[in-house]
């Protein structure tokens, strides 16, 4: 039997959720179209992000969902330690930033003793504290604004609506974000929609914009799309820049 192309992607993806797996050669029999046209297919499928290729086939996609904030402040910590030092170097004195929620966006927080007359605008309750405590011991010289919004008590910020309205008053010289994935084809992406909106609100208002992602996040797409790399003025990482024929991984 021939089908037309998306109605054989669609049976191919019914199959996948039933087994988990498909081979290649086993659809081109069933279908009764050769094997390119069966990879052709399965290419369509994964740069829609409805599947996996894998060598002969493909697999199911894993839904990946987004670790609670005390979970990634563990998770390769080490690079993002060496990531937020490399970031703070770009502060430089009487600058006004953002500095979002992400536990790499974070360590920035250590390493700004020198810099002098900062305004920082933060969107997480652990990055408020930290810098509330440096404030008080004299380890930061500035002002701290809260950005204010709906709390999300899983992952200890705020964003949504009420936030993007709050930096609609603000333009800021820089802003660090952390994403959950970059990628040359995709850009930069989140796990969560609505922060993906805030922060390409705070790419917006900001002059430059620089993305912190350690190696886990290079190569690699989420659900919610943020901005195109062409939105983003510098990346900091400590993975080599993902490869320009590697696809959402």
């Amino acid at each position: 039997m021939s089908l037309a192309s998306e109605e054989r992607k669609k049976r191919i993806l019914e199959s996948l959720a039933i087994q988990g797996k498909v081979i290649v050669n086993e659809l081109s029999q069933h279908f009764e179209v050769t094997t390119e046209t069966i990879r052709r297919d399965l290419d369509d499928l994964e740069k829609e992000g409805k599947l996996k290729k894998v060598y002969g086939g493909a697999v199911k996609l894993e839904v990946e969902i987004e670790p609670a904030y005390h979970e990634r402040e563990m998770i390769h910590a080490g690079e993002k330690r060496k990531i937020g030092m490399l970031a703070a170097s770009m502060i430089e004195d009487n600058d006004v930033i953002v500095i979002d929620e992400g536990s790499t966006a974070m360590q920035i927080l250590h390493h700004l003793k020198d810099k002098r007359s900062l305004t920082i605008l933060v969107c997480s309750i652990p990055t408020l504290i930290l810098l509330v405590e440096y404030q008080k011991k004299g380890s930061f010289d500035g002002r701290i604004i809260f950005i204010g919004g709906e709390i999300d008590a899983k992952h200890l910020r705020v964003s949504g609506p009420i936030s993007e309205k709050v930096m609609e008053d603000f333009y800021v010289y820089k802003s660090f974000l952390s994403v959950d994935g970059v990628s040359l084809e995709n850009g930069v992406t989140s796990y969560d929609y609505e922060r993906a909106l805030f922060t390409r609100k705070l790419i917006k208002c900001s002059r430059t914009s620089i993305v912190l992602a350690d190696s886990s996040k290079v190569g690699k797409r989420t659900v919610a799309k943020i901005a195109d790399l062409s939105d983003i003025n510098y990346i900091i990482s400590d993975s080599e820049p993902p490869p320009r024929d590697g696809r959402n991984r």
